[in-house]
Order: C-alpha cells, then sequence, then structure tokens
C-alpha cells in the first residue's frame, strides 16, 4: 500500500550538533536541523510518516580509544585511522592481547567491502547521555506532527553491537551472523519502500546518510531509486570528507535519486 511522502531523518542527534557539549559536531547541522523542522511544519499535512534513527552506542567498542593502543602501548587518538596492515605490522593493537584474531578477522572484512576503514572515533551518542538526545528544534517540529497526525514517530536505534561498525541504519558493516539486529533489516526497507517518496536529511552526509541511503537504493524490493530524495540543506559532512559525500551525492544522481532542497521538495508537494 502506497504511504505517500516518507520522511527518513539519519541520526539527527546531540552529539553531531555544531554547538557546545557536542562529542562529534558537524559543521552546519544546526542549521541543517533549523531547516528540516521548518520543512516538518510547513508540509505538516503532506507528510505521513517520519523515521527517525539514532546512533546508539555503548562507551567501548571496536571504533572507540578504549579499544586500541600504539605499539608502544600509548593511547590511540580519536580520528586515527587503523588498517589491517598497521595491526600485522604492530604500529596498532587491541587493549586486550586475546581480542587480536577477531579484530583481524573484522578489519579483513571491512576492508573487503570496500566502503569504509576502521576510523577510531570520539566516544559519542552514547546510550543514556545528552548527546544521545535528539536536536531540540527537530523534536519539537515532529512532536507537533504527531500531535497533528496522532501518529507516532517510529524509531530505529543502530549501533548497539560493539564488534561493528553502523554507519547505515539498515545493516553493520560487516554483519556479525549471531546478532539479527546487524543483519539487514529487511522489514524498515519494505516499509520505506512503500512510500510514493522517500525523504532523506540527517547526519553526516559523508557517512550516516550516505551508508543508509545506499544500502536502501541496494536493497529496496521496489529498485525504484527515482521516489528517494536527498534534502542536501538538511545534511553536512564530517570534516575532511567533504570530497566522499560529494561523491555521494553525485553516485545517488547517477542512478536516479533526487537531490535537491527543502523549497524544492515543498514546491514538489504544494503542486
Amino acid at each position: 500500500m502506497d504511504t505517500g511522502l516518507t520522511l527518513l531523518v539519519i541520526d539527527p542527534q546531540n552529539d553531531f550538533m555544531d554547538m557546545p557539549g557536542a562529542a562529534l559536531p558537524v559543521a552546519g547541522a544546526k542549521a541543517d536541523m533549523a531547516r528540516l523542522a521548518a520543512f516538518i511544519d510547513q508540509a505538516q499535512s503532506r507528510i505521513d510518516a517520519i523515521c527517525v534513527t539514532l546512533d546508539t552506542h555503548h562507551s567501548v567498542g571496536i571504533e572507540r580509544p578504549a579499544m586500541w593502543v600504539q605499539g608502544d602501548g600509548r593511547d590511540v587518538a580519536p580520528f586515527t585511522q587503523v588498517s589491517s596492515a598497521d595491526v600485522r605490522a604492530g604500529k596498532y593493537r587491541p587493549r586486550r592481547d586475546g581480542d587480536l584474531p577477531r579484530v583481524l578477522a573484522y578489519l579483513d572484512a571491512l576492508e573487503a567491502g570496500g566502503r569504509y576503514s576502521l576510523m577510531v572515533w570520539p566516544v559519542h551518542c552514547e546510550v543514556g547521555t545528552w548527546g544521545h538526545n535528539v536536536e531540540d528544534e527537530l523534536r519539537a517540529a515532529y512532536n507537533r506532527w504527531e500531535a497533528a497526525r496522532l501518529v507516532p514517530v517510529r524509531h530505529v536505534m543502530k549501533g548497539m553491537n560493539a564488534w561493528t561498525e553502523n554507519y547505515s541504519a539498515l545493516q553493520a558493516e560487516v554483519p556479525d551472523a549471531e546478532d539479527p539486529e546487524t543483519q539487514l533489516n529487511t522489514r524498515l526497507v519494505a516499509q520505506l519502500d512503500r512510500a510514493s517518496t522517500i525523504a532523506i536529511a540527517g547526519e553526516a552526509s559523508s557517512h550516516c546518510v550516505r551508508a543508509t541511503t545506499e544500502h536502501l537504493v541496494q536493497h529496496m524490493p521496489s529498485r525504484n531509486a527515482g521516489k528517494i530524495v536527498l534534502l542536501q540543506d538538511c545534511m553536512s559532512p564530517v570534516a575532511g570528507f567533504e570530497a566522499q559525500a560529494g561523491e555521494f551525492l553525485d553516485a545517488m544522481r547517477r542512478k536516479g535519486v533526487r537531490v535537491t532542497t527543502t523549497a524544492g521538495l515543498l514546491r514538489d508537494v504544494d503542486a
């Protein structure tokens, strides 16, 4: 059944906002959320469903500083990239020696996938913290939508498995055979695909928006990438990854995904 316009908001959380206290601020994110909140208010009666994904982590994990030390035992700083070759050469190693086989197997599988290399990120979006919460202005806007439509926003958490990265809201980068939560979320993919238009926004265009959109295009049953709309004025890249964000948008355009702004989508829904 066609559900009209679905808004998919990727990880609109405090720790990604460019404001004091954020653990992993993305320049422009706060303004992105203000524009998205305004869009929700303006298009309130035309939005049929809203799905919000939440990056959800422990303080320790394979991409957290606590996991890693340098070869000489010193701590590994956030924003350090770690490759399987680095680990085999002794440049970096897991803090707990017994984790080495599992870590190497993970890095080999991650690199074979060709999407990402392991990055040691600052601790962010730890479950139960302020940083995990949705940015206030956006949350207030979708609360108003809920009250007007009497339909709850769907919240989807990702990232609780400490042994794999989960940029995408649909599947971990290296699925864990023993953890169904890391496998492709076929139910969510199917639900999104029932919409005639899937508008995507959130943070960051270089990572989690990118990974989620790529998986959606790859796995949606209809194979109709033309129903996906990326709201370019409601997403920004992580600093230093601007080129990757640009490559992502170009690649999606080639697959038929529309890249526009909230103003452009508003013109469409009002037509």
